[in-house]
């Protein structure tokens, strides 16, 4: 299984990145990974809220193949407990899930046809993170639960 993170915006900050890609480079043990920021719209400072996640909704239902198992991050999706997200990982694995695509949305989050489209609704809190760190998160977490999986020393429950 190949796990692909999707983030719409400008490239990792520094602050960001060094965290971002130690995480990957752990995930990689594990399983084939890779990041693709997508870009911003054209204009994107010019646009409407709604315009924006729409044309934002737009790209990212573009790069998606038909058998993607596409998890939005949604801060009304489901909440996981890092046991929880090891579970659901294995699951997609068993399914013989092919790619499994994690997306976090813009500024104003994600477009409605991406999430009538994802086959499954994660928030990571209740709070509001910036999107760069949703990131780092979401890198850690996927480690995380690689390491649940394998009964590593990682997790501390």
């Amino acid at each position: 299984m190949n796990l692909s993170f999707w983030a719409i915006g400008k490239n990792n900050e520094p602050y960001v990145k060094e965290g971002v890609e130690d995480f990957t480079r752990r995930i990689s043990k594990y399983y084939k990974v890779e990041w693709t920021i997508l870009p911003l719209p054209k204009n994107a400072g010019m646009m409407s809220e709604m315009d924006l996640k729409k044309k934002e909704g737009e790209t990212i239902l573009d790069w998606l193949r038909k058998d993607d198992y596409l998890v939005a991050l949604d801060e009304k999706g489901k909440q996981l407990s890092s046991v929880g997200l090891a579970d659901f990982i294995q699951k997609r694995g068993n399914e013989s899930c092919k790619n499994l695509v994690f997306v976090i949305g813009g500024a104003f989050g994600l477009d409605e046809a991406v999430l009538n489209r994802a086959n499954f609704k994660w928030s990571l809190s209740h709070l509001v993170f910036p999107h760069q760190l949703v990131r780092l998160i979401l890198a850690e977490q996927i480690y995380r639960a690689c390491t649940i999986l394998r009964n590593e020393k990682y997790h501390h429950i």
